[in-house]
């Protein structure tokens, strides 16, 4: 048995999430913690909200709600969100937690101790309306590239090039809209991540089983322009954890909070500290390499726009505490699923979110979907005509179709019982040797985090079965062979068992389901395949399920696609 820590990139605290979203990080983590408990081995698979920064502040401004009371209720809503898809995390945590906000300042006390933080005066933009400096987020004006004019200060959605708050063009306070703004000095921490440059580089050429697109983004931080830059750990806000040395004050930095960027990732580990408070575990053994986390097989899961906190700032602030924390070893990351010829945007609202898809159907259509089209080599892209065509044909056609055929069948004919007669011949041998064959090479998929390949040799591995049926056809041996289609149906209705421990990381309500219908409790992974087409012996009885997965009609993707077409109500 092996110990595998897991961890999502935690989501933004500022709204609903989108399929995207979903697809870039938390799904394909669910996917693996289920994979590996299914084999069992011991998982800790943690996320949390990440709740500090401008968008947090400005998205409570716009609720009209104070910061944290906002924080609260979206906690709540991402909470039941995730487990309306049935992500199984061990704990779901908040980046505001109590825990978080101590191991930040200590993170950052080591860091001070060892010299890696610097104090530097730069120049920020002050609102007089407002009476306070301005994030770069907190600004709005042109874009000098493109001339979009909601621009950021930090980025322009519309272009997505990289903006400095004074590139703007007749910029405003995006709080009060007041362009009475000036320049002023401040003085800021920064993180001497330049000094640990050699560290990191070395640190990534070690995980030669990264994805090319982790280390190829990693490394072209590290090396493009002027290679790896010191980066601020610290902003003029009122919401955030405040600046401090460990336990101790940090003189010139009373009115001052972490960079959310520097407190979310450490996150992490404080999530894990929720989790022992909250179940009695020893969060120490994960995360601690003195404390038994040496055997500790760590994986985190992102989108590809968080690869850079994740294989350099993140990394530069443990191996800079000079502490024997767990690192990553594995860093999966994905490209982007855009949405029906655009892309999806939280904050434009474009795109199908999180609440809309499970009120039009159950999770384990969506899991689906997303997951045997995840972007993992490129970019990928969600239509409705693509969603539709891939429901019905892999659930409903395959899977779903091969249940009800064979349930139905022994029940009209043997009664609601596995058949006792007949014996397993040439044909029952040469589909367990290809199950078999298969299954091996599905779970060598998802060993390797390969999520396309795995929905792949799934698919596959459910269509032998209705290969099977088709070239057996129980219903005519049935006429003159009894005790042959009786034998034919045993092994079918002990393929539903198998299927539905095979496909409970992707499917877990409909794996659910077919093993209730079977009336199956052990849900052992079949490491012999022979004796778990046994499983289910003569005489053992079952239920014939109702419609595990319903056809997408045209009409009602037209509907959908109609509805959605863009922006959010």
């Amino acid at each position: 048995m092996a110990r595998h820590l897991i961890t999502s990139a935690i989501p933004y605290i500022n709204g609903i999430k989108h399929l995207g979203n979903l697809v870039g990080s938390q799904l394909p983590a669910d996917l693996y913690a289920r994979y590996n408990r299914a084999r069992g081995h011991e998982v800790l698979f943690l996320c949390a909200t990440d709740e500090h920064g401008t968008p947090a502040e400005l998205a409570a401004a716009k609720a009209g709600k104070p910061v944290a009371e906002y924080c609260a209720e979206m906690h709540a809503i991402q909470s039941e969100l995730a487990k309306g898809f049935r992500l199984s995390f061990d704990h779901f945590g908040r980046s505001s937690s109590p825990q978080n906000h101590a191991l930040t300042q200590h993170f950052a006390g080591k860091l001070a101790e060892a010299g890696l933080i610097r104090e530097v005066s730069e120049k920020q933009v002050y609102s007089n309306a407002d009476g306070r400096f301005l994030p770069d987020r907190y600004i709005e004006g042109t874009c000098p590239n493109c001339g979009y004019d909601k621009a950021r200060g930090d980025q322009c959605e519309n272009c997505t090039i990289q903006l400095e708050p004074t590139d703007l063009i007749d910029p405003r306070s995006a709080i009060s809209g007041s362009t009475d703004l000036e320049v002023r000095e401040t003085k800021h921490l920064y993180l001497r991540q330049s000094a640990l440059k050699d560290d990191l580089d070395a640190w990534i050429d070690s995980k030669t089983d990264w994805p090319v697109l982790t280390t190829s983004i990693a490394k072209k931080w590290l090396h493009d322009g002027d290679g790896l830059k010191d980066r601020g750990i610290t902003r003029d806000l009122d919401w955030g954890i405040p600046v401090k040395r460990g336990d101790d004050d940090w003189p010139g930095m009373e009115e001052k909070v972490f960079y959310v960027w520097f407190d979310a990732p450490i996150e992490y580990i404080a999530c894990a500290s929720e989790w022992a408070e909250a179940t009695g575990g020893d969060w120490e053994r994960w995360w601690r390499t003195d404390k038994g986390a040496d055997d500790v097989r760590y994986t985190q899961f992102m989108g590809k726009d968080n690869v850079p906190f994740h294989t350099l700032s993140f990394p530069a602030t443990i191996l800079g505490s000079g502490e024997p924390w767990k690192m990553v070893d594995h860093l999966k990351s994905f490209n982007y699923l855009n949405y029906d010829g655009g892309q999806f945007s939280t904050s434009q609202g474009r795109g199908i979110f999180m609440d809309q898809a499970l009120e039009i159907l159950p999770a384990d259509y969506w899991r689906w979907w997303l997951l045997s089209h995840a972007p993992e080599n490129s970019d990928s892209e969600f239509t409705w005509e693509n969603f539709q065509v891939s429901v019905n044909k892999d659930l409903a056609d395959v899977l779903g179709n091969f249940v009800s055929r064979i349930t139905k069948f022994c029940r009209s004919k043997f009664s609601e019982a596995v058949p006792e007669d007949g014996t397993y011949g040439p044909d029952e041998a040469a589909l367990i040797d290809a199950l078999t064959t298969r299954i091996r090479a599905y779970e060598a998929h998802m060993d390797a985090m390969e999520i396309r390949k795995s929905a792949t040799e799934l698919r596959a591995i459910w269509v032998a079965g209705n290969e099977y049926l088709q070239n057996t056809a129980p219903w005519t041996t049935y006429k003159s062979y009894p005790a042959k289609a009786a034998a034919q149906v045993r092994l079918g209705l002990n393929l539903i068992r198998l299927y539905a421990v095979l496909s409970a990381p992707f499917i877990p309500d409909a794996s659910a389901r077919m093993l209730t219908a079977m009336n199956a409790s052990d849900a052992t992974w079949p490491d012999d395949v022979p004796a778990a087409l046994s499983a289910l012996p003569g005489g053992h009885g079952f239920a014939v399920p109702d419609v595990l997965f319903a056809k997408i009609t045209d009409e009602a993707q037209e509907d959908w696609q109609a509805r959605f077409s863009g922006i959010r109500g």
